[in-house]
This record gives C-alpha cells, structure tokens and sequence, in this order.
C-alpha cells in the first residue's frame, strides 16, 4: 500500500511461515528518513484476531516511529490452518516465535529492538518467550493471563461444570483424530462458554462494534479442549526469567485475569513497570481507558526503547 500523505506511516498485507503455514501480518512502516527503528510484534488474546482493535494500537506505534507487525494465529482470522480456531498454547508459542523471526529481517528494523506486545493471553505468551530466553527489547503484556489455577478459579465450579464435559470430548476426539467440538469462547452468565462473566459479551460485542466488524466476520468459538487445558498453563513460573523492560497493565476490576496475580508475576521481574486502572478485562481496548492505556504504552517505548539510533 502506498504511504498516505496524511499520515506518517504506510501498511502493507504481508505473510511469513510458521511451521510450514502462512499466517497473515499487517506490517507498518514509517515514512520517515530514519533507519534501523525499533519493531512491535503484536497479536491478540483468547480467541482474538488482529481486526479486533489492534490496529488502534499499531496505529499510534506507528504514527510514533515505529515498524509494527500485527499478525493473526493459524487457524485464526486472515491466517491459514486447519483444524480452524484450535487454540493450542504450543503452536501460538511457535507462531509468535516464527512472527518475531519475520519481523527481524524487515528492511529498516533493528533486529536487537524487537517488542513484543501482548494481551490477555497472549500478554502471558509475552511472558513465557522473555522469561525463556527470546531475545527482546521489551515486552508490553496488557490484562495478561499469568496463572492456569488462578483462571480455573475465576470462571468458578457451575461455569466450570458446564463447559467442561465439551472439553474433555473435544481432547478424547482429538486423540482419535475427529474434528473439533466447539465452544463459545465468550458468552452470557449462565450459558455454556469459556468466558461468561458479566462484562465478557458485552465487552466482545463492543470490541466487534469499535473494530467495525460482526460475529459472521469473527467466529466467537474455540475448540472446547481449552477448556480443560488452560489450567495447566501459567506464564507466572517464567516471570523471574523476564531481565528485558516489562510493562505490565493490569485492570482493577478484571474478572477474567484476577489482578492480584499479575501483579505477583510483575514482582518477579527484573524491570517490572505496573500500571493499574479502573474497569474490568475488556475496557482497557476502547474508550475512556484505550487513550491513557495506548499513552502509557508509547511512554514506556519512549523511556526504553526509543526511536532512533541504538
């Protein structure tokens, strides 16, 4: 895509393979003389897609001088791979590893400034990679889920109940190489879903609206063995391995990633910066909170990894 001339930065639709599958990646690239600029990986949480109002934030980066990669999962969103919405904490670790190679060798970008950008779940992916010796700059992990335990007490016994026989069909199915079982991934107190606290639809039906898309453009399901997998995984054992800058954004409210723990994750780090706000999981990608979320972002890039030369 050309550059704008409105805009300091242009974006083009690019691609890079991750275990022998094509996933899908929106690059930005500033329009300024600069050269050799920090880079931001960037990829979604729980069942997310990169449409769902990540490109706000890459916009920002980017308008800042900033190279930004912003990629989607196999099997999620623009991306290839089959069986679709499989989330597996194994192969997202393998994607993010396979974005952080592409984005290295991007003409103009330092490869010793890569950032990684993460939330929700994918804010304890950030985690997992830094505190196992991936080479970053920085990390950025907004609302991150940090402990398995933490999250199978948070959705709570009845949730627990409900969800969990699809689960386990879906994990014996998988091991006799049948096709997913699905489950909503979000979904209303009291049904059937992996998340359904109060704020989770209509949080997700905000975040559709903002991003100007539907539920026909963003299947809101995963396949169910997540559900019975997820409590086995906790980023927080790799926390005391995170020597890069961290910032750790963590909302009060948040009935999804309950606080207390992530903020026990952030204290192992070696350069923890922690940022609280008020509001719960979802708000902290719309206004009123996206504007101070997204300024305290470009501050702490600003303070450790800034534009320019090294």
């Amino acid at each position: 895509m050309a550059p704008d001339p409105d805009r300091s930065y242009s974006t083009s639709e690019e691609t890079f393979d991750s275990q022998g599958t094509t996933c899908a990646a929106r690059v930005y690239r500033s329009t300024s003389a600069a050269s050799s600029r920090p880079v931001v990986v960037m990829a979604h949480g729980f069942g997310g897609v990169r449409g769902l109002r990540l490109y706000a934030y890459a916009e920002r980066f980017a308008a800042a001088g900033y190279a930004v990669v912003v990629f989607d999962y196999r099997g999620f969103g623009d991306s290839a791979g089959e069986p679709r919405q499989l989330l597996a904490v194994r192969m997202q670790h393998q994607d993010w590893r396979a974005a952080l190679a592409f984005a290295r060798q991007l003409p103009d970008v330092d490869p010793a400034r890569v950032i990684a950008w993460g939330t929700s779940f994918s804010g304890g992916h950030v985690i997992t990679l830094a505190g196992q010796g991936e080479p970053l700059a920085a990390i950025i992990a907004q609302v991150p889920h940090v402990s398995g335990p933490a999250a199978v007490r948070a959705t709570g016994l009845r949730r627990g109940l409900r969800v969990g026989p699809h689960g386990v069909r879906d994990l014996l199915g998988s091991c006799l190489g049948r096709a997913p079982v699905y489950v909503p991934s979000v979904a209303h107190p009291g049904a059937t879903g992996v998340m359904t606290s109060p704020d989770a639809m209509p949080g997700m039906d905000r975040l559709l609206a903002e991003s100007g898309l539907t539920r026909d453009d963003v299947p809101v399901e995963v396949a169910a063995r997540i559900a019975v997998l997820i409590g086995l995984y906790s980023p927080s054992r790799w926390a005391g391995g995170v020597t890069c800058p961290a910032l750790v954004q963590i909302a009060a409210e948040d009935s999804i990633t309950p606080p207390r723990v992530a903020e026990a994750a952030a204290a192992k780090m070696r350069q923890a910066t922690v940022c609280t706000y008020p509001g719960g999981h979802f708000d902290p990608y719309v206004e009123p909170l996206f504007p101070t979320v997204v300024g305290d972002q470009l501050g702490f890039l600003q303070r450790n990894v800034p534009v320019g030369p090294a």
